[in-house]
Formats: structure tokens, sequence, C-alpha cells
């Protein structure tokens, strides 16, 4: 430490630089991670935040909720296995709608389901919607940017029907698209005008597209062995099915990934050149007793000080920049997410001064005290 720390001091241009050139990489590191985690989040946010275990959707569907079809036999039949109050209908519906008496068009994604089950988000602003009644809706808050209040009466595209908002949820969306929740009467509603436009076809059972489910392991198992025209689904698969999500965050790993590579990359030539600079008074100070593991932990604790320090100041220019974003832009990093990128980037920057360190060890204390003599 005391070694590591004295020529640090003495050569504060030197450390500076390289500070610099980590300090920029560690950022973007963790910006693009958060942009990463914010991406993700947004594209799927409505089902992330439901509290079911599994989906059950129709055979074939890909795992996609836009291609299944369900029945309420099926969603009658999970109810016997895995407990009616565990089993909830679940409808999903890209649209595209406008506020009543303007033009402008806004992509959205409708959610049928029961108010009184359990997966409908928490009402943030305004009245929650009931059984029962027509012509109810909540909408994420991010629709407030585009014009949209309490008491703004939404216009389908599509079916013609419209609904008025009644509250705001935050945080749901679905592929990267505002929700709005719908009772199911509203949805039943809608399968009905959208099936009676020429050229499309339902069937007269098929009311939602899954059923979402809390079971175990062995209530899966169940299902799958009863419902022979559908599939259990995990959370996480019917995310990765998501249009776009594989696409989009292996894009950004892989862009992570290569961050990561080229910050050990620079700080192994980077102490590489200079263990070589060095190898002079390395090898003088083993003639004068330093051992080895010595000299290395003084290249390890460099390459730590400069690390943690790049990353302390990157956090609080992350906090900065957080604080001046855009609402609508999705980004997410919590400090769990931080504390592994953080712990990732110190092991490559590790990694990567393991040329030096294997140089230091290969030092011989006669060879550097003849060259110096020379």
């Amino acid at each position: 430490m005391y070694l590591a720390i004295r020529e640090m001091r003495f050569a504060k241009v030197r450390y500076s630089l390289i500070a610099i050139i980590m300090l920029l990489v560690s950022f973007l590191v963790l910006f693009v991670t958060g942009l990463a985690r914010g991406l993700a989040y947004d594209n799927a946010a409505s089902i992330q935040n439901m509290d079911a275990t599994h989906f059950i959707m129709e055979k074939d569907s890909d795992h996609r909720f836009t291609r299944s079809q369900l029945n309420d036999e099926v969603v009658q039949q999970a109810s016997l296995i895995a407990g009616k109050e565990n089993v909830q209908p679940l409808g999903v519906k890209m649209a595209t709608m406008t506020a009543e008496g303007t033009t402008d068009k806004l992509d959205m994604t409708l959610f049928g389901m029961s108010p009184e089950g359990w997966l409908l988000p928490k009402v943030t602003e305004g009245e929650a919607i009931a059984s029962g009644g027509t012509g109810q809706v909540l909408v994420d808050r991010k629709l407030k940017d585009a014009g949209i209040g309490l008491g703004t009466v939404l216009v389908d595209q599509a079916s013609g029907l419209k609904w008025t908002v009644s509250g705001f949820v935050s945080q749901e969306s679905f592929s990267h698209s505002p929700a709005v929740f719908l009772n199911e009467d509203d949805w039943q509603q809608l399968q009905m005008m959208t099936s009676a436009r020429p050229g499309v076809t339902s069937s007269a059972n098929s009311t939602y597209n899954a059923a979402a489910i809390k079971a175990n392991e062995y209530q899966t198992e169940q299902l799958g062995a009863v419902l022979a025209n559908a599939e259990i689904v995990t959370k996480a698969d019917a995310i990765s099915a998501i249009p776009g999500y594989k696409a989009e965050q292996g894009s950004l790993w892989m862009m992570i990934i290569f961050l990561f590579i080229i910050s050990s990359f620079v700080l192994a030539v980077f102490f590489y050149v200079i263990t070589i600079q060095k190898s002079s008074q390395f090898g003088i100070l083993k003639a004068i007793g330093a051992r080895s593991g010595y000299l290395v932990r003084s290249v390890a604790v460099q390459v730590l000080l400069l690390s943690a320090g790049s990353l302390a100041v990157s956090g609080l220019m992350i906090q900065a920049i957080v604080a001046i974003l855009p609402s609508g832009m999705p980004f997410q990093l919590q400090f769990s997410t931080m504390a592994l990128t953080s712990i990732a980037f110190i092991a490559m920057s590790l990694a990567g001064s393991l040329l030096s360190v294997w140089k230091v060890s290969k030092i011989s204390a006669l060879d550097a005290i003849g060259r110096t003599a020379a």
C-alpha cells in the first residue's frame, strides 16, 4: 500500500490520465447498464409487476400473449387445480387510440382483467375501475405527457369504442407502449366489436389471451397434463417472448461486455508499459530484500484504487445525470445492479493487470542491477 500510494503521488500526471480514461469507461458502463435495465423494464413492466408465477397460453403461440387465445373452459379447468383465487384471466391487445376531439394517434396496450382480482395495479391518482360497469379505464402516468388527464375520453381507432380515464397507474407499459386497463365487461365488448369486423374471425368462447396463475411446481405439472391445447409459460419466458425484447437486450449487453473487455485491455497495456519502464527499480527493490509478493500487491493496489475511485466518481455523475433526464427516459439503475456492475468492473480491471503482475514476478534482481550499472 505504501509503495503504491507513493508512486501514484510521484507520477501524478501519468496516473491522472489513466484515471480519466477509466472514469469515462466506467461511466459509460454504468450508463449503458442503466439504459439496458430501463429499456427491459419499459418493455415488460406490466408483466413484471404482476404477482403471477406462470401464464397459461394457447399451444404453439410462441409464448406470445397477442398470438394466444383461451376460452372459458381452460380458465375453469385451471381454477380447479390451482384454486379459483389463484387464476386470473388476462386479455392483451395492441391498439391505436386518440383523445376525443383531437387527431393525434397514440399507441397503447389494452389489458382486460377483473378489477377485483390481484392483477390490477394500484391506482396512484383518481379512482379505480369496477366490475359491472363500462366506459372507465386506468392509464399509465406517461400518457400525461401526451395531454391525457382525468376525464379524458379515449377513442379506439379499430372498434370505435370510447372509454373515460378514471385514474392513473405508475410504471405500467408493454412493448414500450403505455398500458390501459379495462374491466372484463369492456374487454368482452371490445372482443365482440373486433370479431364483427369484416374479414376477422373469432371463436365465441375465445375471450382472453392468457390466464395468469399463482402455482407451485406440482400444480404446474398437473395443469400441463390436463390442458392438452394449452401450455404453461413461466413469467421469464413470457417476458423474453415480447417482440423485440431479446434483440434489444442482446445488443445492449453486447455493448456492455465489450466495454468491460476494452477497459481491461486499456488497463493491461498501461500497467504493462509502466512495469517495463520500472523493471530496473523493481529489480533493485528485489535486490535489497523486497519480495515479489510485495511488489505484486503494490500493482494490484494501484489498479484497485484507480478502479474504485473511477467508479465512485462515475456513480456520482450517474446520479446527477438521472436528476436531469426526462421523465419518459427508460433508465433504471438500482443499487444492487450498480454494486454488481462495479464488482464486475473491478474484477475485470484486476484481471487486466495480470500481465503486469506476471512481468513483476519474472524480474531478475541481477539483471536489473546490471542494466543500472551499465
